[in-house]
């Protein structure tokens, strides 16, 4: 029986760093997207981005200003979605 009991204990200690495993890489591919798309669109890329036209402004300037609030908010509802779908296969979703 106590070796059943540490089985499952041992499942679940696997499930859960999986489910870790994989929220972690979700906010990290996140995290990439956000700065690539903030700091990277928005003033490191700017020169390259400054001969396309948007909106009566380049790119560059879009993009630091509008975009990467755009985007931001874009990553926070695919993030709650993502991590619904996550909680649903790994059995913790809220009721």
């Amino acid at each position: 029986m106590a070796d059943q009991t540490s089985q499952g204990a041992e499942a679940r200690q696997k499930s859960d760093t999986a489910y870790w495993a994989a929220n972690v890489r979700i906010i990290l591919v996140s995290l990439v997207i956000w700065a690539l798309v903030s700091f990277g669109f928005g003033i490191l890329l700017r020169p390259m981005l400054s001969g396309i036209g948007v909106g009566g402004t380049d790119l560059g300037f879009w993009f630091a200003q509008q975009g990467s609030i755009i985007v931001f908010l874009a990553l926070i509802f695919f993030y709650a979605w993502r991590m619904n779908r996550l909680d649903r296969e790994f059995g913790v979703e809220e009721e």
